[in-house]
C-alpha cells in the first residue's frame, strides 16, 4: 500500500486561495493509500514566534484538516513536536547533509538575502524536514514547485545513508499534485489571492463570516463592461469570480456565463458570495465544533500514538545502522 506525506506549516487562518488551489484536494489522497498529515509546528519555528499565536494556529489548522474532509480513520493526523523522533532522525541526517548543498537551497537564499543574520534552523531545517518524510518510510510526497528542491535533497539523503550505512530508508517520489484553479486578489485580480496582503478587502479566509464574504466580494474589482463572460486578458476580476463560483459549486464556468447572461455585476457578485458561504459554512460548522472539543484532542493524541509507533521503527533501524547506543542482546 501507499504510503504518502504531507506536512504544512501553522501560520493562521487558511485563505480560499489555499483551499481551491490545493487543500480541497487533499482529501481525495486518503483513498489512494495511507495518507499522513504532519502539523509541523518545529518548521515554524526557524523564524520567531509569538508563543500564544503558535499554540492557537496549531490546533487552529487541526481541525481545519478534518473539516474540509480529512478523516481520522482513514489518515493519521499529528503534531511533529510530539514525536520526538522527528528532531532525532533530522540530527542524524544533518550530520550526513553538507553545508554547500544547503546553501544552495533556493528557499534559504530568499529568506536570508540582505539580512545580517539568521537562524542556524534555516540553514539547517531541510534535513529535518528529509526526516519528517523519511521516517514514514514515504512513497509519495505531493509538493508545490517551491518545495521540488527539498524533496530532491530528501531523495539525495536517503539514498547517501542507504549506501553509506544500510538499505533502511524508502526513497520517496514527488507528485506535484493536481492543481486546482488559481485564485487571485479580489483587489487585484492580475495576483494571486495572500493571507499577507495588507488591503482586508483582497483575501476571503475560510473562517470570514457570511456578512464578510458579501462584502469582500461586493467590492471585488471588476471592470466597467457589465457582462459576465470569462477572459483573463480582458475581464480578469470577473473571471476571478467566476473561476470561484465554479470551483466551489461544480458548475462549468460555460454554464455560468449562461446563469448570469443579461444579469449585471450586482446580481453576478451576489451570486459568487452565496455560492462560496453554501459551500464554507458546514466546513465552518464542523470546525467550530472541534476547534474547543476533547474530540479534536482523541484525534491529536490518536494521531501522535500511531506516529510514533512509525517513527519510533524507522529511527531505531537507522541509530542500529549507524552504531548508535548500545547493541541489545
Amino acid at each position: 500500500m501507499l504510503t504518502i506525506f504531507s506536512g504544512v506549516q501553522p501560520t493562521g487562518t487558511i485563505t480560499l486561495g489555499n483551499y481551491i488551489g490545493a487543500i480541497k484536494q487533499f482529501p481525495a489522497l486518503q483513498d489512494e493509500g495511507q495518507a499522513i498529515y504532519c502539523i509541523v509546528d518545529q518548521h515554524a519555528i526557524t523564524v520567531p514566534q509569538d508563543r500564544l499565536e503558535l499554540r492557537k494556529n496549531i490546533r487552529s489548522l487541526a481541525a481545519m484538516y478534518i473539516a474540509v474532509g480529512i478523516d481520522p480513520k482513514k489518515s493519521i493526523l499529528f503534531i511533529q513536536s510530539e514525536v520526538p523522533a522527528h528532531a532525532q532522525a533530522g540530527w542524524i541526517l544533518q550530520c550526513i547533509a553538507s553545508i554547500g548543498e544547503l546553501e544552495r537551497m533556493t528557499q534559504f537564499k530568499d529568506k536570508s538575502n540582505g539580512k545580517e543574520s539568521v537562524s542556524a534552523s534555516l540553514l539547517t531545517y531541510p534535513p529535518l524536514m528529509a526526516a519528517d518524510i523519511l521516517l514514514y518510510n514515504a512513497n509519495l510526497v505531493p509538493v508545490g514547485d517551491d518545495q521540488k528542491q527539498h524533496i530532491e535533497l530528501t531523495r539525495d539523503l536517503a539514498e547517501r545513508f542507504n549506501k553509506r550505512y544500510n538499505d533502511v530508508l524508502t526513497i520517496p517520489d514527488i507528485r506535484l499534485p493536481k492543481e486546482g484553479a488559481r485564485i487571485k486578489s479580489l483587489q487585484e485580480p492580475t495576483k494571486k489571492m495572500s493571507k499577507s496582503d495588507p488591503n482586508t478587502k483582497a483575501t476571503i479566509r475560510l473562517l470570514d463570516t457570511p456578512k464578510e464574504i458579501e462584502k469582500k466580494v461586493k467590492s471585488a474589482v471588476t471592470d466597467s463592461e457589465g457582462i459576465v463572460k470569462y477572459d483573463v486578458e480582458n475581464k480578469p476580476g470577473v473571471s476571478n469570480l467566476l473561476t470561484i463560483e465554479s470551483a466551489l459549486s461544480g458548475v462549468a464556468i460555460a454554464d455560468l456565463e449562461k446563469k448570469y447572461e443579461g444579469k449585471g455585476y450586482g446580481d453576478f457578485k451576489a451570486g459568487v458570495a452565496a455560492a462560496i458561504i453554501q459551500h464554507l459554512t458546514p466546513i465552518q460548522e464542523r470546525y467550530y465544533s472541534l476547534i474547543d472539543s476533547q474530540e479534536l484532542d482523541d484525534i491529536l493524541d490518536e494521531g501522535a500514538a500511531k506516529a510514533n509507533t512509525i517513527a519510533s521503527k524507522t529511527l531505531k533501524k537507522m541509530e542500529n545502522a549507524m552504531g548508535l547506543g548500545r547493541k541489545r542482546r
